[in-house]
Formats: structure tokens, C-alpha cells, sequence
């Protein structure tokens, strides 16, 4: 079994990987947490300690729920569900919910994508404190950008011209995890925090649906009469479940190791400009050094592999690089997006070592692709991105495409140079042993390989239809 470790909770799914984004941030004082003994040591960061409203469940919660496990549940018989779980108000009412309408043991699943964010430790005691029986932890950051990442980035998989698929491609792997955490605790069903009104909702359940068509799906944002903040609050407060109190953040928020998305506020008018204090991974262009800063990738068969001659493993890499594109300001996008559901959204994202490494793969891919081929997989890689956005990482086309994007890059070998100065990445060298630029064709001096005089036929037959055409227009 994969090496498991715990990982920063969210306040709300907002912040998630895996909850709901309608909702506003909240921060929450974390309990000290014993070693998880059955799944290995913990990380632990430095957190802040907001006011906190603790409580345990009662002994009447505890008997009414004990008898809705026996009897079946409001809405019907499950017997475990395994949670999409942040630590946050959203996902902890979730569990009472469950365990209250389908007479269920609930199993906590949180994945470690990669967020960093300081909100760790306690994660076990807040969610059995929620009435789980169970919490377990993934680390997932290698496996995240080795299967996940780095294939978007080999086929070059970019939504609507701007969007790189952070959000996109974290929701297989995650859903994936649950899939198996679901077969080792013997769940017969899984749940997510997703709202009816997102892209979410359908990247988890059709990789559900991809992996083991037999689990039910819960999705309690699309069941409940809970509307808001105050509804969850209260909620939680019937149910004896610890409420965080503090200041909540007026933005929507996604992070992982790939970007960081920023909705709502503001952002809801497309007019509006983002304040210079939303972001959190890069700087101010207008703020950034001075003096520019030149970055070498090394890159074998379409990856990644080595930063500055130093080879590192994908997580380690792209982590190197978001810390070098952020101080410099590189990597912010605010795009108006195409929602799968219908509507249109308003996003911020940043993505510092995402931009360089797409700035990277593609000026290699101008030495080692022929032009048809560049122009094939260009067009393939529009498809491609319409996949990932839409859930469909399973899908055998993504799949069979993906194929073709190993294949067609076995040759992508070599480095890149570029140079990142206030916002910008400049490419300023390339290099590779498979190029197929020839200096001693390309020149403008005289060569053996490539005749001028040849130019005059080629163009004849070439501009013979446009030719044919004209003297037809003119009678000739």
C-alpha cells in the first residue's frame, strides 16, 4: 500500500479539493492529533488558533443515530460511505447528515494534493468528533503530477486558450483514491460536498461511475434543504458538531500543486479588476525583482525532468518551479470560462510553474515536430482538454489520445532556457539531439542540400489551383 500522510484540512470545500465553491472560506483552530498508527506519520505545519465552539455528540444524537444504522436511514439503507472530507463546516455536517438519512458508517477520506495549506493537524479527532468512524489519509502529490499533470502538459491540453486544468485534474485522482479506499474498508457507497451547480459534481462521479459502476453516489448538496452558511451552522449545531468561528474569506478558492483558482466576491463582475491582496502564489509583476532570473528544463520524451541540470521527481519539480515563477509574478490568468453545466464563470488562477513548463514543452516541440505533426497534435490537444474539463479522464478516447501524445513525443528531448522578469517568461534557448533544425539548410548563405532555383517549380505547382482559378474569373 502507498505511503499515507496526513494533509492540510480546508475550512470549507471552497478550499478543498473536493468541496463545494459557492460557499465563503472560514479558518478553524485545528485540535492536536494522535499518531494515525494504521496509516503511518503525519506532516505537521505551523497553524493559527482562531476562537473554536467545541462540542461532543450527545447521547441522544448518538442513540438517534444508532437507531436510523439499525432501522435504515430518512432516506433509505447504506451501510458505509466513504466522504470527500476537508475538516471544514461543509464536509463535517455531511457525516451526521449520512449517518442520520441512510443509517450508515462514515469513513473520512482526505487527499493530499499538494494545497499547503497550514490547516493539519487534528484532522482524525474533528471527524470522528463528527460522528465518522474512521479517517484516512493519502499522500498523492507524486501520482497527482507523474499521471496526471504531466500527461496534460505532454498533449498540451490548454481549455478555452487560457485555462491550464488545475481544478480539472485533481478530481480523477481524488475520485480515484475514494474508489479504492471504498474497496479496502468495504464501502458500498461515496460522497462528495460538490454543489448541483458545478463542474465538480461531474469530474467525481463519472470517474465513480469509470471505476466501480456498483458504488452508490450521495450527493448531499443536491438532497438537503440546506441553502447557506446560517443552514450549515445551525446544523451543526443540532448535531453537537465542533463549529469553527472567525473571520470568513470573501473569495472561492481551489489550490493544489498545480495553481491556485480565486472566484466570487468582486470577480462576479467581469469588469471588475482582481486586488492586488487575492493573490497568494505569486507576486506583483510591478513588484517583482529587478533583475531577471534564467531557468533551464530538461525534458525527455515530452516531461519534465530536471530543473537547472538538477533532476528531481515530478512533485519535487513543479514544486521548485512554482517557488521560482511565483517570486517573479509569473503564471496569472483571469479568463471568462465556459462552465460544463451551461453557464459562463469568471476565474483568477495562477499557475507559476505550470506557465514556464508549458513555455518550456512547447518551443521543444518547435525543434522535434514536423509541421503536420504540430499542426495534428494541436488540434487533438483542443479535444484532449474538452475531456479532462469535463470529467472524462477515463474515457478511452482521453486514453487512446494520450496514446498517440506518447508516441508522438518520444523524440521531445532536450532543454529549454528561458528567462522570467516581471510577469513575463522569454524563451531564450533550445536545444536537442534529435532537432530537426539544420543551420548549414536554414541559412541564408549558399548550401548543397538546398538549391534556390528549386523555389520557382515548387511555387508553380504549388499556386497552380489559385492560378486556375483566376483564369477562369478573368476568361482567360
Amino acid at each position: 500500500m502507498a505511503q499515507l500522510k496526513a494533509v492540510s484540512a480546508y475550512s470549507c470545500p471552497n478550499l478543498s479539493p473536493y468541496g463545494h465553491k459557492t460557499e465563503q472560506l472560514m479558518h478553524h483552530q485545528l485540535w492536536k492529533a494522535k499518531p494515525f498508527k494504521e496509516f503511518g506519520p503525519r506532516t505537521s505545519v505551523g497553524v493559527s488558533k482562531p476562537q473554536v465552539i467545541t462540542a461532543v455528540l450527545s447521547s441522544d444524537t448518538e442513540k438517534g443515530i444508532s437507531e436510523y444504522k439499525k432501522s435504515g436511514g430518512l432516506r433509505g439503507k447504506l451501510e458505509k460511505v466513504v466522504l470527500a472530507y476537508s475538516g471544514g463546516l461543509d464536509t463535517s455536517i455531511v457525516v451526521p447528515w449520512l449517518r442520520e438519512n441512510y443509517g450508515c458508517d462514515v469513513v473520512c477520506f482526505t487527499a493530499d494534493v499538494g494545497q499547503g495549506i497550514k490547516e493539519l493537524e487534528g484532522l482524525e479527532e474533528k471527524a470522528k468528533a463528527s460522528g465518522a468512524s474512521q479517517l484516512v489519509v493519502k499522500d498523492l502529490k507524486e501520482e497527482f503530477v507523474r499521471d496526471y499533470i504531466f500527461p496534460c502538459l505532454r498533449a498540451g491540453a490548454i481549455y478555452e486558450r487560457k485555462y491550464l486544468l488545475g481544478t480539472s485534474m485533481a478530481r480523477p485522482v481524488i475520485a480515484k483514491a475514494m474508489v479504492d479506499v471504498a474497496k479496502e474498508v468495504g464501502a458500498d457507497a461515496v460522497s462528495h460536498g460538490c454543489t448541483g451547480k458545478g463542474n465538480d459534481q461531474v469530474r467525481f462521479e463519472l470517474t465513480f461511475f469509470a471505476l466501480n459502476p456498483k458504488l452508490h453516489v450521495v450527493a448531499p448538496w443536491r438532497e438537503w434543504d440546506i441553502t447557506g452558511r446560517e443552514d450549515a451552522i445551525e446544523y451543526a449545531k443540532k448535531h453537537n458538531v465542533p463549529v469553527p468561528v472567525t473571520k470568513k474569506s470573501i473569495y472561492s478558492r481551489d489550490r493544489n500543486l498545480w495553481h491556485l483558482s480565486h472566484e466570487g466576491d468582486i470577480l462576479e463582475d467581469p469588469a471588475n479588476e482582481p486586488k492586488k491582496d487575492m493573490y497568494l502564489m505569486s507576486s506583483d509583476p510591478e513588484d517583482a525583482p529587478d533583475q531577471a532570473e534564467y531557468v533551464e528544463i530538461g525534458i525527455e520524451a515530452g516531461l519534465p525532468v530536471s530543473v537547472n541540470g538538477k533532476e528531481l521527481s515530478p512533485a519535487s519539480l513543479l514544486a521548485e518551479l512554482n517557488e521560482i515563477g511565483g517570486k517573479h509574478g509569473i503564471g496569472r490568468i483571469d479568463m471568462v470560462e465556459n462552465r460544463l453545466v451551461g453557464m459562463k464563470s469568471r476565474g483568477v488562477y495562477e499557475t507559476p510553474g505550470g506557465t514556464i513548463l508549458f513555455a518550456a514543452a512547447r518551443e521543444l516541440e518547435s525543434l522535434t515536430l514536423d509541421r503536420e505533426t504540430i499542426q495534428v497534435k494541436d488540434s487533438l490537444a483542443l479535444k484532449y482538454a474538452e475531456l479532462v474539463y469535463a470529467g472524462r479522464w477515463f474515457d478511452p478516447l482521453r486514453e487512446s489520445m494520450d496514446a498517440f501524445m506518447e508516441k508522438i513525443t518520444e523524440t521531445t528531448t532536450g532543454s529549454v532556457t528561458l528567462k522570467l522578469y516581471k510577469g513575463s517568461v522569454t524563451v531564450t534557448g533550445r536545444r536537442s539531439p534529435y532537432s530537426l533544425y539544420r543551420q548549414d539548410i536554414s541559412s541564408f548563405e549558399s548550401g548543397q542540400i538546398y538549391d534556390q532555383a528549386d523555389a520557382a517549380g515548387f511555387i508553380r505547382l504549388y499556386g497552380l489551383p489559385m492560378r486556375v482559378r483566376a483564369m477562369l474569373e478573368q476568361g482567360i
